[in-house]
């Protein structure tokens, strides 16, 4: 990816698509740095510190323009996720087929609201990390409605070797239709075709929006991916992102 300007992010928590209403994301990933010098055995001039990893520690932070009103905008989908653990999925330059995604399991801890008279009324939010970041791909776009069973397109994510783990979210935006329902499945194979695709994990089926995400622990030698969707009900239609990406188990 080349270099470009912040234009296009794209912010989804839960089940709900925070884009209109952001305008300032920032992601970060930091591991804890942990002293280990010791007396040095040849030196009695100079003796550099030494360190290891610690703990690893993912925080989200956004803002943007407050509304309210129904279960789609900023404030009443903050306000009911105080507390809880959803997923998290940030693309940096739009959410298209394929595109790079972040993503990660997280505590939706902060919320806040308010400013200044005559300031467009402003809202930030904070999340922590509740399982490791990963950086993968997006395997099917928000814009995109589905009414009827499909795949997505295959992508090459790579083999999840011993110690290291698939994750993946689902972002379920919107549902329209009598009793829909939709089932999403995480698919693999070791070639393009899926020929002998195995299903690796299987979501809740979702009747209204909201989100979910999935540890697929390795090894697994399959290195290509893909989801798999089952919608039934009565004139169905249904709105969704969904990413992964590997990282440590």
């Amino acid at each position: 990816m080349a270099k470009f300007t912040l234009k296009g992010v794209r912010l989804f928590s839960g089940g709900v698509d925070l884009t209109s209403n952001t305008n300032k994301v920032e992601l970060k990933a930091e591991i804890e740095e942990k002293d280990v010098t010791a007396f040095s055995v040849t030196s009695t001039t100079e003796v550099w510190n030494q360190v290891i990893g610690g703990l690893a520690t993912t925080t989200a932070d956004a803002e943007g323009q407050w509304e309210a009103g129904d279960a789609s905008k900023v404030d009443d989908a903050l306000w009911a996720a105080r507390g809880g653990l959803g997923p998290l999925t940030i693309c940096p330059a739009g959410a298209t087929d394929g595109a790079l995604a972040w993503l990660t399991k997280s505590l939706s801890g902060s919320y806040a609201l308010g400013g200044q008279v005559g300031d467009v009324a402003p809202w930030s939010a904070s999340w922590a990390g509740s399982w490791p970041l990963s950086r993968g791909l997006v395997l099917h776009p928000p814009g995109t409605a589905r009414t009827a069973t499909g795949n997505g397109v295959v992508r090459q994510l790579g083999a999840v070797t011993s110690g290291r783990a698939l994750y993946v979210t689902v972002h379920v935006l919107s549902a329209a239709g009598t009793t829909p329902s939709l089932t999403v499945v995480v698919e693999s194979d070791d070639n393009a075709g899926m020929s002998s695709a195995v299903t690796r994990a299987t979501f809740t089926a979702a009747t209204t929006a909201g989100g979910q995400s999935v540890q697929i622990v390795g090894p697994v030698t399959d290195d290509w991916w893909r989801v798999r969707w089952t919608i039934t009900g009565s004139t169905p239609s249904f709105l969704f992102v969904a990413a992964a990406g590997i990282g440590p188990a």
